[in-house]
C-alpha cells in the first residue's frame, strides 16, 4: 500500500523540481511510512510513499523498465501477480523485482493503453512513458483506492489524497456550494466532485491520459446487470457452489503478503464469512473488533462468538465517549467532510489491528452486491404502502409515526417508521436515498444564512447519483438501485471511509468481496436470489449455511456506529456546542447560528434524535477550520 502523487506541465516545457513533489509526498507519509521515492524528467514528476507488504527488500517504488523508457508507481495490490508475472516472462520480459507493480510496467509495454484490462486487484496507477511523453493514470474498478486530480493553466496533478493536492500553492480552495449541497443530503461529496471547485477525483474503472494533445477520459470498466427479462436463470443450489468456490478462492489470493494478515470482525455475517474462510490458509489468524459500553450498540459478543468457533486470536477495544474529542486528527486524514458516523469505529478499529499487523481482510461490498441493507426492503415496502389512499397515508398514518416516543437506541423503531412515512411519499431515486438522508432540501434551505443562499450556484447536487440511477431503467427493480449504490454510496462512502481511517494508521484493508469477479458473478444472479421476499443476502445465507453458526446467519443487520445519539446528550455535547457555536459560525460564514442552536437544544432536550444532523455539521466545522481557515497542514485539536 502507499500514497503516490505527481505533475506534469503539458501545456509548456517548464520543469519539475522536486521540492513540489517531495512536500505532496510529505502529506502522504502515513499511507507509506516505510520508503520514499521521487522520479524526474523534465516537465513531468511523480512519487510515492510505501507501505513494505509485497517484496520487502527490492519493491521499492518508482520502478523503470529494462530501458528505463516506462516508469510507474502504484498505490494497491495485483491479487493476479503471480499468474501475469509467469504470461509476461513466456512472452520474453524480464524481472529485476518481486514486486506486483513491476507487471503492471510489462502488461504496458505488451498491451500499451490495455494494460489496466489485464489487473485484478485494487489500484491507483500511474505510469510515465518518456518516449511518447505521455502520462496514464488508473483507478481501480469499483473505486477501492481514491485517486484525486487537479487541472490549472497546462499543469496537471494528481495524488491519492486531496490534501497532497493542496501543497501546490495555486489550488484554489473554493468550496463548490454544489459539492456541500450534496454532502449535507449524503453524508459524502459524490464523484467526480471534490469539496473544492479546483479539484477532481477520478471516477471508479476510468483512465485518464495527459499528453502534449491535452487530457482524455476513459471508462475501462463498468458494471453490467442483465436487462429485463434477459437474464439467463441459474438454479439455487448451483448459484450457491459458484458463489463459495469463487469466494474461497479470492479470499486465498488476497492473502498475497510477504507479511502477517489479520480481519476485521463485527460478528456480522459478512466479516465473519471472511474469518471462516481465511482460517482454512491461516493459522491461529488474528481478528479484531470494538465495542462501545452501551448496550444496544455493542457487537463484541457475536464476534467472540465467530473467534472461539474458528479459533482465533482475538483483539478487543472498547471505545469511550472521550475518544470522539479526537475529531481533529480524523478530518486531517479525511480531506473531504464526511459525515458518516461509522468512520469513528474504523479508526479505532484499525488503530487497534495496527499494533499487530499492517494488512486486514474486511467484509464491505456484500451488502452492495447482495442487497444486505434495511433500505432494500424500505424499497420494496414502499412499492405496496404507496397503493394505500394518499388521504389515508399523509393523514392517520402520519399522525401515529408522530407520536411515537423518540428513542435513541441504535437504529430505533421509531426512526425507521418515521422516516418510512416521510419518504415513501417521494420518488423511488428520492426515497431511496431519502432513507439514510441527513438534511432533506427544505431543512437546507432554513440551515443556509439567507445571504450564502442568495449568492450560491447550486444546481442539481445530486444530479450524478440521479444520471447513474437513469442509467438503470431497463434493470429489474432491485439491480437498479444495486446498480446505483456500488457506483456511489459503495465507492465514495463505504470505500472512502474505510481507506481513509485505515490509511491514518499506516493499515491496508482488502476487500474480497468487491473482487470484480466477485463482482460481476453477483450482478448475474436473479434479484430473487440475492433477496428472497424480504430476507435479505439470501443466496449468502443459503451458500454458507452450516460454515458459519446459525446465531450469526440469523440475526438481524446492525450499522457499524457509535453511540452519537447518547454522548451528544452528554459527554460530546460541550464539544459539539464548542464547534458549532455563534461567532465560529458566523466567521464561516454558510449556516445559520439561530437555527444550529435550535437543532442543537432539539436533540439535547429529548425532543427528536438529531445526532446525524449534528454530526455531519461538527465535521464540516472542523474542516472548515482545518482547510479554509487554518490552511495548515496539521490539524490543531
Amino acid at each position: 500500500m502507499c500514497g503516490i502523487c505527481g505533475i506534469y506541465n503539458f501545456g509548456s516545457a517548464s520543469d519539475v523540481s522536486s521540492a513540489p513533489v517531495e512536500a505532496m509526498c510529505g502529506e502522504l507519509h502515513h499511507r507509506g511510512p516505510d520508503d520514499t521515492g521521487v522520479f524526474l524528467d523534465g516537465s513531468f514528476g511523480f512519487g510515492m510513499t510505501r507501505l513494505s507488504l509485497v517484496d520487502l527488500q527490492t519493491g521499492h517504488q518508482p520502478i523503470l523498465n529494462e530501458d528505463g523508457t516506462v516508469v510507474v508507481v502504484c498505490n494497491g495490490e495485483i491479487y493476479n501477480y503471480p499468474q501475469l508475472r509467469r504470461d509476461l516472462e513466456a512472452k520474453g520480459h524480464t524481472f529485476a523485482t518481486r514486486s506486483d507493480t513491476e507487471s503492471i510496467l510489462h502488461l504496458y509495454e505488451e498491451y500499451d493503453t490495455e494494460f489496466v484490462r489485464h489487473l485484478r486487484g485494487m489500484f491507483a496507477l500511474a505510469i510515465w512513458d518518456r518516449s511518447k511523453r505521455r502520462l496514464i493514470i488508473a483507478r481501480d474498478r469499483l473505486g477501492i483506492k481514491p485517486l484525486y486530480i487537479h487541472l490549472q493553466n497546462g499543469t496537471f496533478a494528481f495524488a491519492s489524497e486531496l490534501k497532497a493536492i493542496l501543497r501546490l500553492p495555486s489550488v484554489d480552495r473554493s468550496i463548490d456550494a454544489n459539492s456541500l449541497d450534496a454532502y449535507l443530503s449524503l453524508s459524502y461529496v459524490p464523484a467526480p466532485r471534490t469539496i473544492l471547485k479546483t479539484v477532481q477525483k477520478v471516477l471508479p474503472g476510468t483512465m485518464v491520459i495527459v499528453d502534449a494533445h491535452g487530457i482524455r477520459t476513459e471508462r475501462y470498466w463498468r458494471l453490467q446487470f442483465p436487462l429485463r427479462g434477459e437474464r439467463k436463470p441459474l438454479a439455487m443450489e448451483e448459484a450457491c457452489e459458484r458463489l463459495r468456490a469463487l469466494m474461497r478462492e479470492t479470499v486465498k489470493s488476497h492473502l498475497l503478503s510477504d507479511v502477517p494478515v489479520g480481519v476485521f470482525l463485527s460478528g456480522g455475517i459478512d466479516s465473519s464469512l471472511v474469518v471462516a474462510l481465511m482460517s482454512e490458509f491461516v493459522p491461529r489468524l488474528k481478528t479484531f473488533s470494538i465495542g462501545f459500553r452501551e448496550s444496544s450498540y455493542n457487537e463484541v459478543g457475536y464476534a467472540r462468538e465467530v473467534a472461539t468457533r474458528f479459533g482465533t486470536d482475538h483483539h478487543e477495544l472498547v471505545v469511550e465517549p472521550d475518544h470522539a474529542a479526537s475529531l481533529g486528527d480524523l478530518v486531517s486524514f479525511l480531506d473531504e467532510p464526511f459525515g458518516d458516523l461509522s468512520a469513528i469505529p474504523v479508526y479505532f478499529l484499525s488503530a487497534l489491528s495496527r499494533r499487530h499487523v499492517k494488512v486486514v481482510l474486511s467484509g464491505d461490498g456484500c451488502d452492495e452486491l447482495f442487497a444486505g441493507y434495511l433500505t432494500y426492503v424500505a424499497d420494496q415496502l414502499a412499492r405496496v404502502y404507496r397503493r394505500i389512499p394518499g388521504s389515508l397515508r399523509r393523514g392517520v398514518i402520519r399522525r401515529l409515526a408522530e407520536r411515537l416516543p423518540t428513542s435513541y437506541e441504535k437504529v430505533s423503531f421509531d426512526y425507521k417508521v418515521k422516516r418510512f412515512v416521510e419518504m415513501a411519499e417521494h420518488s423511488v431515486f428520492e426515497s431511496h436515498l431519502g432513507w439514510k438522508q441527513v438534511f432533506a432540501e427544505e431543512e437546507r434551505q432554513q440551515l443556509y444564512r439567507r445571504d450564502y443562499r442568495e449568492s450560491a450556484e447550486v444546481g442539481d447536487p445530486l444530479g450524478q447519483l440521479r444520471e447513474r440511477f437513469n442509467e438503470g431503467v431497463e434493470l429489474e427493480f432491485l439491480d437498479q438501485l444495486l446498480h446505483l449504490d456500488i457506483g456511489t454510496y459503495l465507492a465514495d462512502d463505504i470505500l472512502t471511509k474505510v481507506d481513509r481511517m485505515s490509511m491514518a494508521h499506516s493499515l491496508e484493508v482488502r476487500v474480497p468481496f468487491l473482487d470484480h469477479l466477485v463482482v460481476e458473478f453477483a450482478a448475474s444472479l436473479s434479484p430473487k436470489i440475492k433477496m428472497n421476499g424480504l430476507r435479505t443476502k439470501y443466496i449468502v445465507k443459503r451458500a454458507f449455511r452450516g460454515v458459519l453458526p446459525d446465531r450469526i446467519l440469523n440475526r438481524k443487520k446492525e450499522g457499524f456506529i457509535f453511540p452519537a445519539s447518547l454522548w451528544l446528550r452528554g459527554g460530546l455535547l460541550d464539544f459539539a456546542k464548542d464547534l458549532l457555536c455563534e461567532s465560529r459560525l458566523v466567521r464561516m460564514g454558510i449556516f445559520n447560528p439561530e437555527w444550529v442552536q435550535g437543532l442543537l437544544k432539539e436533540h439535547s432536550e429529548g425532543r427528536r434524535d438529531r445526532a446525524r444532523a449534528i454530526w455531519n455539521l461538527l465535521v464540516f466545522s472542523a474542516w472548515h477550520g482545518h482547510y479554509i481557515e487554518g490552511k495548515g497542514p496539521e490539524v490543531t485539536r
